[in-house]
């Protein structure tokens, strides 16, 4: 798989007995554009033949096929790429897992779930985290960093970065220059940026200071949206504030 973080691409293949569910399964690789489609089979045999001679990054494979399982297919492979399991049957399952594969699929599975497969290979399969940088120390002296955001890494600065908010499993990054939409938590994030230069404020909301133009209540301003401050997180929002100067003692 090519690490070059503009031709990022995961080399797959789909493997499927059942003609319809394989031209679906082609479909939604087709949609992705950081997935490439290197072949599709309609039996393991033809499939193992495939891996043997070929790169595969992952296996997009049904179970219950007429020659070989999914299962008989991954237990006879020496070289075992990424293995995504689909199925009608969740009793296999455990068995799927026991195979250590990245993720199982019952069919019919919407192209959401899908993608939810997808993005946990792209991830695990990117240098480091969705927040990539090659040396923390290094990245943090050069005051940016690269968030993976669909099939690309967007380098971002953080004197660019107006606020981080969270979307249930994603995170917005508001920048100077536009949105940026991560698959990450904000853990990840706080790790990748500098040491208090952000806060949270909220459950939802990560701020820089220099960026607060005004604060009123339980609410700040930055650029042209009101942020609130919750009820966990505002004494020591003040507190800090405090601290580095930044707000006088009445």
């Amino acid at each position: 798989m090519s690490t070059n973080t503009s031709e990022f691409k995961i080399r797959c293949i789909a493997v499927d007995d059942e003609p319809l569910a394989l031209e679906k399964m082609k479909s939604f690789i087709q949609k992705v554009p950081f997935l490439e489609l290197a072949g599709s089979f309609e039996n393991g045999l033809q499939a193992i033949e495939f891996i043997n001679a070929n790169h595969v990054d992952l296996m997009f494979l049904d179970i219950q096929m007429s020659d070989l399982t999914g299962i008989q297919v991954l237990e006879i492979l020496k070289k075992k790429p990424k293995v995504i399991f689909t199925t009608a049957y969740d009793q296999f399952a455990l068995k799927g897992y026991e195979l250590d594969v990245a993720d199982y699929l019952l069919k019919p599975f919407t192209f959401t779930r899908f993608m939810q497969a997808v993005n946990k290979i792209a991830q695990s399969d990117q240098p480091v985290s969705s927040v990539i940088i090659d040396n923390k120390k290094d990245a943090l002296e050069q005051n940016f960093v690269f968030i993976k955001t669909e099939y690309r890494m967007q380098k971002v600065a953080f004197n660019d970065i107006l606020f981080i908010q969270g979307m249930k499993d994603y995170l917005m990054v508001r920048t100077k220059l536009g949105n940026i939409m991560t698959l990450s938590n904000f853990k990840k994030m706080e790790e990748m940026l500098p040491k208090g230069q952000f806060f949270r404020i909220h459950k939802s909301y990560l701020v820089p200071f220099n960026k607060i133009e005004s604060i009123e209540r339980n609410r700040i301003k930055i650029a042209n949206d009101l942020l609130p401050i919750s009820d966990t997180y505002r004494e020591a929002f003040f507190e800090i504030l405090k601290e580095k100067g930044l707000l006088r003692e009445e």
